[in-house]
């Protein structure tokens, strides 16, 4: 609407719990690859860096309400004012203000999606990410007796973003409490006999690696390895034996490297009222998409890269089978979480 250039944004970890360090801000070509954006997005949002301005101090501001009760009409009135004279006469305008661009509801999913087309790991997380997958594909081999290299079949593994650190506890009582419901917190019981139940309701073959996504710094519970199903197979980060991998970065570059991790298994479970299991289901329904399953019937086909949530209950006491609905007009569901997961 503004006919505009976004200034490359610094990216940062969100947590409610404070108490870590390598929270500071990273700026976006140090995780995505610069370039590649704005050749995939070309003609529909264009990044640029602060170093091409020719004055970086006369910044127009451009103050947004905040809340449901700045309307997508009273946003798209003041775009148009902020297009033309005499405010399009300054270099660059900054939006400021609680939730000050486009109030997230504002967006439907096909368009927000449309940016994660656009978004590629830098070579480096990519590169992390192959050896965290490659391990855990040796061991998922070396467990199921294949040693021979000739037998190199595509070895399933399970991801599981597992919800229970610190900060996500805090977080999540504190939304059970205001929604008046006990669907979004689940323990480290609930949520290993939960992907149990996959042995039984989707066929899943065992033994199995389980890869457990879990924030070390942030857990206080040490036995996560414990208690699992016969023939599923946990391992964290420590256990894996790629710890050091992880150590070498800052907290958002860990979760980067975790997600796409997440997002590479043949099975994620994750939490339906998680940001980051939100964007991984959501980034699983596009590759569907991509492998030419209409959106409509993404949810009746689902052949590949099946998701699950295991805070909600679905067949046999199971995890819930996830989609991300395509069509939705709001950004609720990806944003803030929600217990209707399919089409």
């Amino acid at each position: 609407m503004l006919n505009r250039t976004l200034l490359m944004p610094s990216l940062s970890a969100s947590l409610f719990y404070k108490e870590i360090d390598l929270l500071q801000p990273i700026s976006f070509d140090k995780v995505f690859k610069f370039e590649k954006f704005n050749s995939l997005c070309s003609g529909f949002v264009r990044l640029g860096r602060y170093s091409d301005l020719l004055n970086q101090t006369q910044v127009l501001e451009m103050q947004k309400g905040s809340g449901r009760k700045w309307t997508l009409e009273r946003d798209m009135e003041q775009l148009i004012q902020y297009s033309r004279d005499p405010f399009d006469q300054h270099e660059v305008i900054r939006i400021v203000g609680k939730n000050p661009f486009l109030w997230q509801d504002h967006w439907p999913v096909k368009d927000y999606a449309s940016v994660f087309e656009c978004l590629v790991w830098v070579d480096e997380i990519a590169k992390e990410a192959d050896r965290v997958v490659s391990k855990i594909k040796t061991i998922g081999k070396e467990a199921s007796g294949e040693t021979d290299r000739s037998l190199s079949r595509p070895l399933p593994y399970v991801a599981v973003h597992m919800r229970i650190e610190i900060d996500w506890m805090i977080h999540c009582k504190n939304v059970e409490q205001r929604l008046n419901t006990n669907q979004i917190c689940s323990s480290k019981k609930e949520i290993m006999e939960r992907v149990g139940k996959l042995k039984n309701t989707v066929g899943l073959e065992t033994p199995v690696v389980v890869y457990l996504a879990v924030a070390d710094k942030l857990l206080n519970d040490s036995s996560i390895l414990e208690g699992w199903e016969k023939g599923f197979l946990p391992y964290e980060k420590k256990k894996l034996g790629v710890d050091g991998i992880y150590r070498k970065y800052p907290y958002l570059i860990q979760s980067a490297i975790d997600y796409e991790v997440c997002s590479r298994a043949d099975i994620f479970v994750g939490n339906s009222f998680s940001t980051f299991s939100s964007l991984i289901v959501l980034e699983r329904t596009q590759k569907m998409i991509r492998m030419g399953v209409s959106s409509s019937s993404v949810c009746r086909t689902y052949l590949r890269w099946p998701s699950y949530a295991y805070n909600i209950a679905g067949e046999s006491n199971g995890p819930m089978k996830w989609i991300t609905n395509m069509s939705d007009a709001s950004l609720q569901a990806v944003s803030y979480g929600t217990s209707h997961l399919s089409c």
